[in-house]
């Protein structure tokens, strides 16, 4: 007799679909982990290709002209000269044109986010006649170019007798970045509840207390990145100011950068890449201090209307 064969062991349903789709999974997380790689690599090489001048400024900073202006391009100053530095630092026009920019730039601040606040707030929260009408006033001004109001602009500071001031050109930066400044503030008004402030009004909060209380705070990353535009613009602008600072002695760190580079029939490049490396730090260093709240801001920005 024959020996009798086991029957063939029955697998269940659920393990085999289980087991099936694994190899399936490994090759789409692998997929998925190369284009991630490749997603990385080619956002490092956009990140590099973008940093490039930054560091070719930095480092022709420390190297004298006569290394710049060499055929072959020195990429590492590893044998650099801080006399570059040391001849902006000298120089006190250059201190006098920090002062006037940092002057400017701080009222132009401080003016473009106060208007802009409680203009985004009244067009946001109120509803007045004429509220329309008001913000496509905003859109039409941003959209008229900044040289066809030259004229007018120059004018109006000079029949007011603010003509190589720092007020009659932080007036003119204000009245420049105000209406893109009003319509980003906007966003972020819009985008906190008004039900928030009436809830605390039943608490017991007046209508005041329960805006500084409750909505204020939420408002600081837009405010922040309203800031830091306009500190942008004030503080890097250069066709106003050369319309408005006419005087020698009240030159921007723009105009004093040009005036460095006319300075000499042979301009001295590494002088000039010194003066724009020193220029720039007070803009790194103000991005250090806001950083976490402006990105932050921009992201709500981007998701609240």
């Amino acid at each position: 007799m024959s020996a009798a064969v086991p029957p063939a062991v029955a697998v269940p349903a659920a393990a085999r679909a289980a087991a099936a789709p694994r190899p399936r999974r490994r090759r789409v997380r692998t997929r998925t982990r190369v284009a991630r790689w490749l997603l990385g690599t080619l956002a490092v090489a956009v990140a590099l290709v973008w940093a490039f001048p930054i560091y070719w400024m930095v480092s022709s900073a420390f190297l004298p002209t006569a290394r710049l202006q060499r055929p072959k391009p020195t990429f590492f100053p590893v044998d650099g000269t801080l006399a570059n530095f040391r001849q902006v630092l000298t120089d006190e026009s250059f201190f006098a044109s920090f002062r006037v920019s940092l002057a400017v730039t701080a009222v132009t601040l401080a003016g473009a986010v106060l208007f802009a606040f409680v203009a985004a707030l009244a067009i946001s929260r109120f509803r007045f006649r004429g509220r329309k009408p008001f913000i496509l006033t905003i859109l039409v001004v941003q959209m008229i170019p900044a040289e066809g109001l030259f004229i007018s602009q120059y004018a109006v500071l000079d029949d007011w007798g603010l003509v190589n001031s720092v007020l009659g050109l932080s007036i003119v930066y204000v009245a420049a970045i105000l209406p893109f400044t009003v319509w980003m503030l906007r966003g972020f008004v819009s985008g906190v509840p008004i039900e928030l402030e009436e809830a605390a009004m039943v608490d017991g909060l007046s209508r005041t207390q329960a805006f500084f209380r409750i909505t204020f705070p939420l408002l600081a990353p837009g405010l922040v990145a309203s800031g830091v535009y306009g500190f942008l613009q004030a503080w890097n602008e250069y066709t106003l100011a050369l319309v408005v600072m006419t005087e020698p002695g009240e030159r921007t760190l723009p105009l004093w950068l040009q005036g460095l580079v006319e300075a000499n029939r042979a301009t001295d490049w590494g002088v000039v890449m010194a003066g724009a490396t020193l220029i720039a730090v007070p803009v790194i260093g103000f991005f250090l201090l806001v950083q976490k709240r402006m990105s932050a801001g921009l992201v709500a920005g981007a998701v609240k209307g």
